[in-house]
């Protein structure tokens, strides 16, 4: 691709923090992402890459900036990728009418459904497109790639693994929604972006798909108990059993007091990438 546009680009913790844009054959039009580079990245190495996906009303910033990632990155020799939670260029009508749905929620699904399926493919753009573009401009292995995600994104990490497992050698979660078939946020969204047919909408759940595949390693978690989402919207507890059903090992961390922020996220950044980076060297 030679349409890769530099926004900016910054020195960090010896390595370099970027801001990029590409014109998306997936998304429609222009999408936008960030790439941290390791020192070693720098020094010509082909670095292990994890992508780190956000969550509901999210950019390609919001991890890079609020995570505070890129110094245990830079230690571990990990690069991080970032992409934009939806395409913004093509607009449709009810778009931007709620913050859980339409620009900046795209919920990691390849749509289905009119209008939407021309633009919201974000499975494709994450699992197919957006790795080809990194592995071809920057020094990142194509073997070793690692995939975590908060919230939403949380749920696009648990789902995109689980359906893509020869792509990701590691996988964690921030508060995931890992029921969407279960709860409000992806009842909506799923009923819009797939149809009416809920047997589709399983094939992007993380509780039904692990029933029946597994993931060839350990899955982390980590969830905050004061989480205002918990109940309603997040139910870990689902996953949990299911992942004891199917027997995948998955390492679910209740961590008391915590919300669904990014205070809760730089808290336990450290751990998570330490738990890809044991996969992915």
């Amino acid at each position: 691709m030679t349409d890769l546009v530099r926004r900016s680009e910054h020195r960090c913790h010896g390595g370099v923090q970027g801001f990029y844009e590409h014109s998306s054959l997936a998304c429609g039009g222009p999408m936008r992402f960030s790439v941290f580079l390791p020192p070693s990245a720098l020094e010509g190495d082909r670095v292990p890459v994890v992508y780190a996906l956000a969550g509901l009303t999210c950019s390609e910033e919001t991890f890079a900036i609020k995570a505070g990632a890129q110094r245990v990155a830079a230690e571990l020799g990990l690069a991080l990728v970032t992409c934009d939670t939806s395409p913004r260029s093509t607009r449709f009508p009810g778009d931007d009418a709620s913050w859980d749905f339409g620009l900046g929620a795209g919920y990691y699904v390849d749509a289905t459904e009119p209008p939407w399926s021309t633009a919201y493919r974000m499975e494709s753009y994450v699992t197919e497109e957006l790795p080809a573009l990194i592995e071809a401009h920057f020094s990142v292995a194509s073997d070793r790639r690692g995939i975590l995600g908060h919230s939403v994104g949380g749920h696009g990490a648990l789902t995109l693994a689980l359906r893509h497992p020869d792509r990701y050698r590691s996988l964690s979660a921030f508060a995931p929604m890992v029921a969407p078939t279960q709860v409000p946020w992806g009842i909506q969204a799923f009923g819009r972006l797939l149809g009416p047919d809920r047997t589709r909408w399983a094939e992007h759940d993380a509780t039904e798909l692990v029933r029946g595949r597994g993931f060839p390693g350990v899955i982390r978690i980590d969830q905050g108990t004061a989480d205002q989402f918990l109940a309603g919207q997040l139910r870990p507890e689902l996953f949990a059993a299911a992942c004891a059903a199917s027997g995948q090992p998955l390492e679910l961390r209740m961590r008391e007091g915590y919300d669904h922020g990014y205070w809760f996220i730089q808290t336990f950044v450290e751990e998570h990438l330490r738990h890809h980076a044991a996969a992915l060297f």
